[in-house]
């Protein structure tokens, strides 16, 4: 990142500013020589850029800010959306592009109160407010001043001298920065692009090592799309776009002084029409979409990846029998009928490989795709200036989520081609592994594991499972346990919790946008009723379990009236419990902004 830091960082953003605040605009300007000053007016709304001899009022109180966000707009009013902390992740081999992560944001209402607000617009106000901010709970968002976190090496280098000379946010992968929406209004000003801090979400981590005496970095970035976001279960297969849901492109950037070398793979759901909406019921059975175009969307999409990416090797992880088998099937079948020569599909069935702790089999698949892999190659530059190969393609992986099974098959591809890497740059010596060097050995299993969990929790709520064997190379019964213990909670949040997350998405995204006069002229979608049966069935269930105890605990002796009790409030148990489940979707948490449950739905 040396010589390309540098002509970034000619036109990088302001690292640390002063926001100077009064009852009538926002002042921002750099803490350090400013030459500008960014000016927000709370009333009329109207951004524009000053020099700096302003005169700026003294009754304006400061803080000190790590960046803009962007703007939002709530029920009350707008809010500017700033970073008030930030945490380090690491910086490249040079030192020259330090990486941070979000750690603490604040919304700044332009209003200077809300009693202008009714109560019902008021209680909304908050629910929103409230949304929005856990979008930063649930999300792990990066950030850097000088070097552009969007793109990979390879895109980079592809970057015009003019796309250079531009602002950070009007040179990004729009793909994968996610507050494009938020700083919408402030971009089209003219002079605000070094104000304008573009972050992605996904994951970033940064591990020094020394090998042989050399010392190195490697780089891991997950870069999360933006186009088809959401979460398990609720976001699934592909849009008329060609986007798809969980869509993530890694990068893993190996750096010495003089060069650097960078190799990416994909992950995405099976990029076709299917779903698997949550009913309460533990695995939800997965089914086609009918009546949609398949091949359509299916060749949207990878003729986009295509022109990212080059040619593409689809390692398909899901089960080969029951409902997970279909939507393998159709998704060979959907390449066989592309015609497509620059797609290869490779289907592993990886529960019944690895099945009683066989997971020395994954060395099939890797041996299997060895020849693609080196093939592929990877980019690798000198002194940042000379190009001595690109990566040709690119592995796309996916099993039914795109986490678990996808991340441990991902570090493995990533593992062969890091000591390809370190063996091109004389680091490792011919016949030497990633096990000869514990060091570089924990760095790289932490990288991934940290990986694996940051991108699950992102999804599906929890860290990811089969991580043990990801962190220590071994699947353990102590690992299956975590599994179980992940599995378990991912079944509470995707039923009852994840509705109100994708509602934080659709709006931190601009996905949905409040209405002027929501609240009081036009209904809010916050306000969705649920049945009857919401509140009802789960009343009777808790009063059925706490009288089924008392008459199993309180007797003394159990006399036939007490067992006759016993019986009864046993049965109302099941009975009530059975028809939670026959009425699942009644009782989790759908979302309610722009993400809607569809009315084909069935209880299946």
């Amino acid at each position: 990142m040396a010589s390309v830091g540098r002509r970034l960082s000619t036109s990088g953003v302001h690292s640390d500013l002063r926001l100077l605040t009064t009852d009538e605009k926002f002042y921002i300007l750099p803490a350090a020589n400013p030459n500008n000053v960014l000016v927000i007016d709370r009333v009329s709304e109207e951004i524009r850029v000053e020099p700096s001899k302003i005169p700026i009022p003294a009754v304006a109180s400061e803080t000190r800010i790590k960046g803009i966000l962007g703007i939002i707009k709530l029920i009350s009013c707008n809010y500017l959306v700033v970073i008030t902390e930030g945490i380090k992740v690491g910086e490249n081999q040079n030192g020259f592009s330090v990486i941070w992560k979000v750690k603490k944001v604040e919304l700044i209402s332009y209003a200077k109160s809300t009693t202008h607000l009714s109560s019902e617009q008021s209680r909304l106000n908050n629910e929103y407010y409230l949304l929005f901010l856990s979008v930063f709970a649930n999300n792990d968002f990066y950030y850097s001043y000088t070097y552009d976190l969007s793109h990979t090496v390879q895109r980079l280098q592809h970057l015009s001298p003019e796309q250079l000379a531009g602002s950070m946010l009007g040179r990004s992968e729009s793909r994968f920065v996610w507050n494009a929406y938020m700083l919408s209004n402030l971009s089209s000003v003219e002079g605000t692009g070094r104000y304008l801090l573009p972050i992605i979400n996904g994951f970033v981590g940064v591990e020094k090592c020394v090998v042989n005496g050399q010392a190195f970095t490697v780089t891991l970035i997950s870069r999360r799309s933006k186009l088809r976001p959401g979460m398990r279960l609720f976001t699934r297969g592909i849009d008329s776009q060609g986007n798809v849901a969980n869509f993530v492109e890694t990068e893993m950037i190996v750096e010495t002084l003089s060069k650097r070398a960078s190799f990416v793979q994909t992950r995405g759901s099976m990029p076709f029409y299917w779903q698997q909406w949550p009913n309460l019921k533990y695995k939800p059975r997965p089914a086609l979409i009918p009546s949609e175009n398949h091949l359509d969307a299916f060749n949207k999409h990878f003729e986009t990846q295509q022109i990212e990416y080059g040619r593409q090797v689809l390692i398909n992880l899901v089960d080969h029998k029951g409902s997970e088998g279909e939507l393998e099937k159709f998704y060979k079948n959907l390449v066989a009928q592309s015609g497509n020569p620059n797609l290869k599909y490779d289907a592993f069935d990886f529960h019944s490989e690895c099945s009683k702790m066989r997971w020395e089999r994954l060395s099939i698949l890797i041996d299997r795709i060895s020849h693609d892999l080196e093939e592929m190659g990877y980019t690798l530059m000198i002194n940042d200036e000379k190009v001595v190969s690109y990566q040709d393609g690119v592995f796309r992986t996916n099993c039914i989520d795109c986490l678990d099974r996808t991340n441990v098959v991902q570090s493995m591809i990533a593992r062969r081609a890091l000591v390809d890497v370190l063996l091109k740059l004389a680091i490792l010596n011919i016949g030497e592994t990633i096990t000869d060097h514990p060091g570089l050995e924990m760095a790289f299993r932490s990288l991934w594991t940290d990986n694996a969990d940051a991108v699950s929790t992102q999804y599906s709520g929890t860290g990811a499972l089969k991580t043990d064997y990801t962190r220590t190379g071994v699947r353990s019964h102590k690992g299956m346990l975590q599994d179980l213990t992940r599995s378990a909670m991912r079944y509470y949040k995707n039923n009852l919790c994840q509705g109100s997350i994708q509602d934080g998405l659709d709006l931190f995204l601009g996905n949905y946008r409040i209405s002027s006069g929501e609240g009081l002229s036009v209904p809010s979608p916050l306000d969705d009723v649920k049945d009857w049966k919401y509140n009802t069935f789960p009343l009777v269930l808790l009063v059925a379990i706490a009288m089924f105890f008392a008459n199993l605990i309180t007797p003394a002796e159990y006399e036939t009236s007490t067992l006759l009790c016993l019986i009864f409030w046993g049965s109302m148990v099941a009975f009530t419990l059975s028809t939670i489940l026959y009425y699942g979707k009644d009782f989790v948490d759908y979302p309610k902004l722009a993400t809607r449950l569809p009315s084909s739905m069935t209880r299946a």
